[in-house]
């Protein structure tokens, strides 16, 4: 016979398949995009029937959500994840990160980050393990500065923080500009057919690219096909989500996953399936780690900013500035015999002139005096571009350590 929910019984249900362990924590994989390493999951709750068939969480969590009962089955599948995460910790098995569900009454609890930092360190797991999920819907329900708040103090507390079911709304945009998450999951709903939809396509790419500028991790919910994977793939998207990986299984099959780590549908070579943002991104590190001082200038306009100053030895500049100016705070660093070779070689006016003239990049080595003391051969070199949109005569300075050059 089956069961039959209703606001009357819900909550006595409720404790009594708690009590004989009939809620259990199912868990989603989530699979890199490029590599196809298992490297997260969602636990979902799952309620086993007396006669052990499964019950649709359609048939039972809306009536949870009319009441605070939601809350307990929340507070109730976060223990079910620690359980698991800490026995495995404990023979060494390999962890990654589970998101738990969280429903936007938490928001008034007022001891919600004391009972989650208690729970999880029961299990004396890091924090890391564990990310809370919140909806979209439940941000644009939730008073504005309230739920700024108790996202922030999650984060503070060490937990990563994820925006469910994102684009399912019309607020988006406004909350992913206040609301200090770390993950954007982008509802499956903006995924139709096999992103043929140009528009679609479109809407896509611009989530994709605004979430990679405010350094938002992305998780794409709902894929189901080869065809959406190649396409998300192209827009940089980290994380995939859904059927064409793997349906919500139990722990037991769960923790399989973990073990087997690749998932066997995607045994391509990295460097064919990798998007070109990850392509452009590693090209960047290599360019940094050669060249840890990176500055553009308008020559025209005489000035710049500073684009990267990583592990450089001497005072730092400043990061925006008149060029001129910064010419000057170069060759103050510099051996005193070096400073006069520096400013002329980077004197504004003659370089404008030398690229009229064809010059299209030039050189100069220095010794620039480092934190200890001690003043050690530095390479700089501009080399002149142009905007196709401006007349301006623009430079990129790279500048590096040079060793045996004195």
């Amino acid at each position: 016979m089956n069961m039959v929910f209703n606001e009357e019984n819900i909550g006595k249900l409720l404790d009594e398949a708690i009590s004989e362990k009939r809620i259990v924590a199912y868990y989603q994989p989530k699979y890199d995009a490029v590599t196809g390493k298992v490297n997260g999951s969602e636990a979902l709750a799952r309620w086993i029937g007396k006669d052990g068939k499964l019950i649709s969480p359609g048939e039972f969590v809306p009536l949870l959500e009319k009441s605070t009962l939601i809350t307990k089955l929340d507070w109730y599948i976060l223990e079910e994840v620690c359980i698991l995460l800490s026995e495995r910790r404990k023979r060494k098995a390999r962890n990654v990160t589970v998101s738990v569900n969280f429903s936007r009454l938490h928001t008034s609890e007022p001891t919600f980050i004391e009972k989650l930092c208690r729970i999880v360190d029961k299990y004396e797991l890091p924090h890391k393990y564990i990310e809370a999920e919140i909806t979209e819907s439940a941000l644009a329900l939730s008073d504005g500065k309230n739920i700024i708040d108790f996202i922030s103090d999650i984060r503070d507390a060490g937990f990563s923080v994820a925006i469910d079911d994102f684009g399912s709304g019309l607020s988006s945009l406004n909350f992913v500009k206040d609301v200090p998450s770390n993950v954007l999951k982008i509802d499956k709903s903006l995924l139709s057919g096999n992103c043929e939809n140009e528009k679609e396509r479109i809407v896509l790419e611009s989530i994709f690219s605004f979430a990679q500028r405010l350094k938002l991790s992305t998780v794409a919910e709902g894929v189901e096909t080869k065809e959406q994977l190649g396409f998300l793939r192209t827009c940089g998207c980290e994380t995939i989500q859904g059927f064409y990986f793997s349906k919500p299984v139990t722990a037991s099959d769960y923790e399989a996953l973990l073990e087997g780590d690749v998932s066997e549908t995607m045994p391509e070579d990295i460097i064919i399936t990798q998007p070109a943002a990850s392509a452009t991104q590693l090209l960047l590190d290599a360019v940094f780690t050669c060249f840890p001082l990176i500055i553009m200038s308008n020559l025209s306009r005489n000035s710049f900013y500073m684009m990267v100053y990583e592990n450089f030895t001497t005072t730092s500049c400043p990061s925006t500035g008149v060029y001129n100016e910064l010419i000057m705070h170069g060759a103050s660093t510099m051996h005193p015999d070096d400073r006069e070779l520096f400013i002329k070689t980077f004197d504004v006016q003659d370089q404008i002139d030398s690229y009229n003239n064809g010059q299209r990049k030039r050189r100069v080595v220095t010794r620039q005096l480092g934190d200890d003391g001690v003043y050690r051969p530095v390479e700089t070199t501009n080399y002149y571009v142009k905007n196709p949109s401006s007349d301006d005569i623009l430079a990129i300075t790279l500048s590096r350590p040079v060793e045996d050059q004195y």
